[in-house]
Order: structure tokens, then sequence, then C-alpha cells
């Protein structure tokens, strides 16, 4: 009961209260901070004790690196309170800095102030990866007033990883989620506008899990259908496609007649589902034979035929849903025509082992990139590793794709083989008729 005696009026008593509560809840933050340290892997506690440093050195750190501003008039209350009339002391503004971690490092969220902006921070950037001991550090801009400071202490790209497909359909239609950058950021790609894509790179170095991650992730979806021209074996059960052929309702292996069979076939028609159409050891199919017998001529005629189709089927295909995937060690001229090559917009090469190798499969601006050149990627280490040119960002940068294993992708491909459907069999559904790339001239419908 309240005393009126007390001539405190029991402010102690809720004093008393509010630094209970205080207490209570500063206990409590500080029971769950050590419950999150210890739960978390030895990596992770070694990226929480490092963000809490960065947020410890920050005010100082940015006045040394001179990612601060000084503010020489006076606030309203400094004037106020100013009744000598000395000059009042100039005012050192400090960036806000809200700083999280992942297992790979920090990521830093800075506000931007009069002459500390996006362009301060990034030449900044070398200077915080030496004082917050990180390998590289990143800035972009993350919203207006506002940049995000990527630090990674580790090398994500040095880690491998997995993939295992959900089994879901997709949320987005054609987007091809490739795996995460040298700074453990996820990449993707939106293929809706693009008629092509080529993948090259050294043998056991990551084409062949790359393409069954788009293959699990997409397989589950009924309005993709899958074919396939796999130029390393002559029968599906002997390749890396053996579990997909169930999926696919066309494969061929190294025939040259069976390919172009199957390339004219595709030619672009009016209404379509989503095609994907995979053409793995792509030289297979267009290199140019010498001979003057029969056979080769024969060859010869067949390899010129398959690089037309495919072009036509490049170059038509976008507006009517057809993407081509061309995997080839070398993507160079004789293993992939440039005029194949050069309107495909999206491109990455694992490792090369020639400067004009890494040329062939990025263009000549990888040149200009030394660090993401895949004549780096050769060590073993580097495995699953690639380098492609961004769709939203310049230049070029490495992603670390994740491995699938053969029983996931295999399950993925049992689970949604029903959906399997020759597109050519759905258009008489439609009332549409099969066009020939050759003539345009209209084919009959093809009988269900």
């Amino acid at each position: 009961m309240k005393d009126f005696n007390d001539p405190t009026g029991g402010a102690f008593g809720y004093g008393s209260l509010v630094v209970g509560i205080a207490l209570a809840v500063l206990v409590g933050w500080s029971v769950r901070w050590v419950v999150r340290y210890l739960r978390a892997d030895a990596m992770t506690r070694q990226s929480i004790r490092q963000a809490v440093r960065v947020r410890r050195t920050w005010k100082r750190l940015a006045r040394m690196l001179k990612l601060s501003a000084t503010d020489k008039m006076p606030t309203p209350l400094a004037s106020f309170a100013n009744t000598d009339g000395t000059p009042t002391k100039p005012r050192v503004l400090i960036p806000t800095l809200k700083v999280t971690h992942d297992a790979y490092g920090v990521i830093a969220r800075a506000g931007c102030l009069p002459g500390v902006g996006l362009e301060q921070y990034q030449k900044a950037a070398p200077h915080l990866a030496n004082a917050w001991r990180c390998t590289r550090v990143a800035v972009t801009q993350d919203q207006p007033g506002h940049v995000l400071i990527r630090g990674v202490r580790l090398d994500p790209l040095k880690f491998p990883t997995e993939h295992r497909p959900t089994g879901k359909v997709p949320d987005k239609a054609a987007r091809w989620d490739l795996g995460v950058d040298e700074y453990a950021q996820p990449v993707s790609v939106d293929l809706r506008q693009v008629p092509g894509v080529t993948v090259a790179g050294l043998p056991g170095y990551g084409k062949t899990s790359l393409i069954n991650r788009l293959l699990s992730d997409w397989a589950p979806a009924p309005w993709v259908q899958f074919a396939c021209a796999d130029g390393k074996v002559s029968a599906a059960y002997e390749g890396d496609y053996a579990d997909w052929v169930q999926r696919m309702f066309a494969f061929v292996g190294d025939d040259l007649e069976e390919a172009n069979k199957l390339f004219r076939r595709l030619g672009p028609s009016e209404k379509w589902p989503l095609v994907v159409l995979i053409i793995d050891e792509a030289h297979t199919y267009f290199r140019d034979h010498k001979g003057s017998d029969p056979k080769t001529k024969k060859l010869a005629a067949l390899a010129a035929e398959n690089a037309r189709l495919v072009e036509d089927l490049v170059k038509k295909g976008r507006s009517v849903g057809i993407l081509v995937v061309l995997a080839t060690q070398k993507s160079t001229g004789d293993a992939i025509p440039t005029f194949i090559r050069d309107v495909c917009p999206v491109g990455l090469s694992f490792a090369q082992k020639t400067a004009e190798a890494a040329v062939a499969a990025l263009g000549e601006e990888i040149r200009d990139w030394p660090d993401a050149n895949p004549i780096n990627l050769q060590d073993p280490t580097y495995v699953g590793v690639a380098s492609m040119n961004h769709q939203s960002q310049p230049g070029f940068t490495r992603i670390r794709t994740p491995y699938v294993p053969d029983a996931c992708a295999a399950e993925i491909a049992h689970a949604t083989n029903h959906l399997t459907a020759d597109p050519a069999d759905l258009l008489p559904a439609v009332g549409l008729t099969k066009i020939d790339p050759d003539d345009g001239d209209s084919l009959p419908p093809v009988a269900a």
C-alpha cells in the first residue's frame, strides 16, 4: 500500500521495478545469445566473434578510413546553451552500422552521409577487408541512403556444396538456380528471354552436375518438356542421362542422322510448351568431317545441317519457348559454330587449360577480369566452380555449383515421368499443325 508520508512518493519503488525489468531483459538476451553461440558450428562461432569485433571497432575505424562527416553547424540545443559566444565545436558524424553473420563471414548494412556514399565505401573495401580479417569485401547499394557490405572470412568457392531437389513445382518459371558466388550469395539466371546457354569446361569439373540441377528442379513442372542429344554415348543407358530418359520425350546418342531428325522435328511452332533441349558433347554433332569418301561426305553434310537447324532453334526458339543448352569441353568455333555460340547470351565455363578456350567460352572481355578467368580453376579444389557473365552486374563472377547426388536425380526422374509428353502430340489438341522449319509449309497434325 502506498505510504502517503513517504516524501519520495514511491519513486524508489518504481525505479527498482524498472531496473528489475531491464535486468531481466538483459539476462534473457544474454542467455539467448549464449545458447545461439553454443549451438552454432565452429565456422559460425568464429563469424559471431568477428561480427562483435566489427561492431565494437566501427566508430574508430570509420574515422580512420574517412568514412565519417564533419558537421560544423551547431544544433539548436547547442546554440541555446552557448551563452559565452565561443565557437561551437564541430560534430563528427559516424555512419550507422548493423551487422549480421553467417558461416562465411559478416553482412553489414551501413548508412550514408553527405560525402560518404557508395564510391567512398567501395574505395575503402580493401582496408575494411584487412581490418575485419576477411578474404574479400564487396560493397553494393542496398537501398537509397544505405550500402551493403559483404565480408567473407572463408572463400565459399573452396567448400563443395550439395543440392537435394525438393520435387516441388518451381515457384518461378524458367529461373535457373546455379549456386552461390564468391561472397556466398545465391546466384540465379532468368531464362525467360534466353534462347541458348553454353556450358564449357574440362571433363569432371561440374558440367553434368550443373545440368542435373536444372533437370531436377524443373522436372516437377508439367509445363516443361525435355529432349537430349548426348554425344558421349550411343545409347541412353550408357550415359549420364540414363535415369532422365524416362522424363524426356526424345533422346539420341552420337548418331548424327538421329540427331538431325531430332533437331528437325523441334522446329519452332506457334504454340509450344517450354522445351529444354540439352546437347551434351556438342562438338559431336557439328564437327567438320574431312574426306572425299561417301560416308565422310554424308557425315559432313549432316553436321552442316545440324549446325543450321540448331542455329534456327536458338535464333527463333525464344519466342516459342525453346531453350537450347549446349555443353562441350572447349566452346571454340570447331566445337560450337560461332554463329550459334554468339547468339547464346548466357555462357558459363568451368576450368579451362588455355586462354583461347576461356575466351571462346566467355568472350574477349574475360581477359580484363583475370581473377575470374577459368584458367585459374584447374586446382581440384575448384571442381564445381564456374565463371560466368552475370545478368545483373558488370563483368564476370565465379560461382560454386552444388553436386546433385545421382540417387536424388533418379528419384525425381521416376516421380515425374508421368509428366513426359511429346510436344508434337499436344499440337492437335489445340488445333495446331507442325511447321516445317525448311519451307514453312504446314505438315499434317501428328496423331496422338
